[in-house]
């Protein structure tokens, strides 16, 4: 159920809440997702121009190792067939990113409390499989919108438009002298690209995304501008 209400009630927040007031929450047990900005007005307007919406208290867990496919396969998880690529789940809201030839990260893009990846967490860790904890150590933000390919032009040396950088593709670069992953994928079929970068630099790399977004009149979103239930 969403409610307006402070994040500081609940005991898992996100890295840059203190950026956000006048938001509608959603409760997913021990934190919540921010599902509407007071002040956003028309949020899937604003989006389809240039939005940005914090994704952070999202489940997701990672695994590294020579047997870190193999789990996946058996939590019947979908598994991308090579590294910097994405691979999604019919509903599209689970994602498998393979940032190497070993190292997997499952994402939960939506404001659920992560049934699925709970029951990958109870899971047995096989032998030469290691659990890696980006819930905590990165962040996790969307930018969507017309004007997303010329906001991170202005923070990040790689080209990301279309042609070079096409859907369900992973880029791991600088972003604002931050390091982060990028990926390309769609959220109930409208473009984004999910930045996932340390949390230590969460506030620095929100307040620069947010500069760059000026010049195109972007702004702070919920996820209720994408659909994401």
């Amino acid at each position: 159920m969403s409610a307006t209400k402070t994040s500081e009630i609940f005991n898992q927040r996100s890295f840059v809440y203190r950026k956000m007031d006048a938001i509608t929450l959603k409760n997913m047990g021990d934190s919540a997702l921010v599902t509407k900005v007071a002040s956003e007005g028309d949020s899937k307007k604003l989006a389809a121009n240039l939005a940005l919406i914090d994704m952070s208290v999202a489940a997701r867990i990672g695994f590294r190792g020579t047997n870190a496919r193999s789990h996946l396969d058996a939590a019947k998880l979908p598994v991308p067939s090579k590294p910097n690529m994405l691979q999604q789940n019919e509903a599209a809201s689970l994602m498998s990113l393979r940032l190497s030839e070993n190292e997997y990260w499952v994402l939960d893009g939506s404001t659920t409390m992560g049934k699925t990846l709970q029951e990958l967490t109870a899971r047995p860790v096989p032998d030469n499989c290691y659990r890696l904890y980006c819930q905590d150590s990165h962040a996790w933000f969307m930018l969507t919108g017309e004007y997303i390919e010329q906001t991170m032009a202005k923070l990040c040396g790689v080209d990301l438009r279309k042609q070079s950088f096409p859907l369900d593709a992973i880029v791991q670069t600088s972003v604002a002298r931050v390091n982060a992953v990028i990926v390309r994928h769609k959220v109930n079929k409208i473009p984004v690209f999910s930045i996932l970068s340390d949390s230590s630099s969460a506030e620095y790399l929100w307040d620069s995304l947010l500069d760059a977004m000026n010049e195109f009149n972007g702004h702070v979103v919920g996820t209720d501008a994408l659909g994401i239930d």
